[in-house]
């Protein structure tokens, strides 16, 4: 019995010990990918003749004029910036539950002619470069009048434009059971009341991902914004950011990187909210068949 606990104790230190190593390892690994986002907020608070000549996370002198300066530093305020990001990102977002949701409920509950053909087609187009049709639709949107406005960045997304919300909904909605439609049906339910009573409720999940992801994009993005806005009073954060960096004059770095952390913070906040459904939307999609 001595041996056998003796035994025991060892293999308990043992897998202890390695607990520690793995933790140790983990973390150190995690210190290494941050470092760059806590550096990017350390030189928010420093100044700009000490940014590039110290990689010390802590700053010798500790100012906020950054943050005051990045908020009212360019002709328009930064909360300005915010309010256009957000509108753009928050209707993106509606716009890719409504309109992808409605196509991927098409691909797996409804029968229509061509609907295999249709289902490889748009999945074709996740593999096309998107600067492959920028041309076209520059010219098709400046036609319309829609240049320099939120049109081009919010229109789309209404009409199922992203193809991977799509495919990611049609992998969970596949996964529900067909006969709860069938018993909806024989309650005299139809396609609409379906998509609203049964589909929706049921995929809390995968909709939770594709918000999120879709605001996350969506606020990131800079091409878009960049061709088809041109005056700063519809810029977006993006936009904003580039303009404290000026390649004939002084740069102002501090600045830049004080308002580059709290364009950090909505999505990081976002994240936090919805970690439990993100997470268990990828998980639970990819389990479908």
């Amino acid at each position: 019995m001595t041996d056998l606990s003796a035994h025991q104790n060892s293999s308990g230190l043992l897998f202890t010990s390695k607990r520690i190593v793995k933790y140790c390892l983990l973390t150190a690994a995690s210190l290494i990918m941050l470092y760059p986002l806590l550096w990017m907020i350390s030189s928010s608070f420093k100044p700009n003749d000490e940014i590039f000549t110290s990689v010390s996370l802590i700053p010798d002198t500790l100012s906020f004029d950054a943050y005051v300066r990045g908020w009212n530093g360019l002709s328009v305020s930064f909360s300005k910036l915010f309010f256009n990001s957000l509108m753009v990102s928050v209707l993106a977002v509606v716009g890719n539950l409504i309109s992808c949701s409605l196509a991927a409920y098409a691909f797996t509950r409804l029968r229509f002619f061509g609907r295999d053909f249709w289902f490889a087609l748009m999945l074709g187009t996740l593999i096309m470069p998107q600067h492959a049709v920028l041309i076209p639709q520059y010219v098709l949107f400046l036609k319309l009048g829609w240049v320099n406005t939120i049109l081009p960045l919010v229109v789309p997304k209404f009409l199922a434009i992203d193809a991977f919300f799509v495919f990611l909904m049609v992998q969970f909605f596949r996964g529900l059971p067909k006969e709860l439609d069938e018993a909806a049906i024989m309650d005299g339910c139809g396609p609409w009341r379906i998509y609203f009573k049964i589909i929706l409720p049921l995929s809390m999940p995968v909709l939770a991902t594709a918000a999120v992801f879709s605001f996350i994009w969506t606020w990131d993005d800079f091409f878009a914004p960049l061709i088809y806005l041109n005056d700063i009073q519809n810029y977006t954060v993006q936009l904003g950011l580039r303009s404290f960096v000026d390649s004939t004059a002084q740069s102002d770095w501090s600045a830049l990187f004080a308002m580059s952390t709290l364009t950090v913070f909505p999505i990081f906040i976002l994240f936090i909210l919805f970690q439990r459904l993100l997470i268990e939307g990828i998980a639970t999609t990819g389990m479908k068949r």
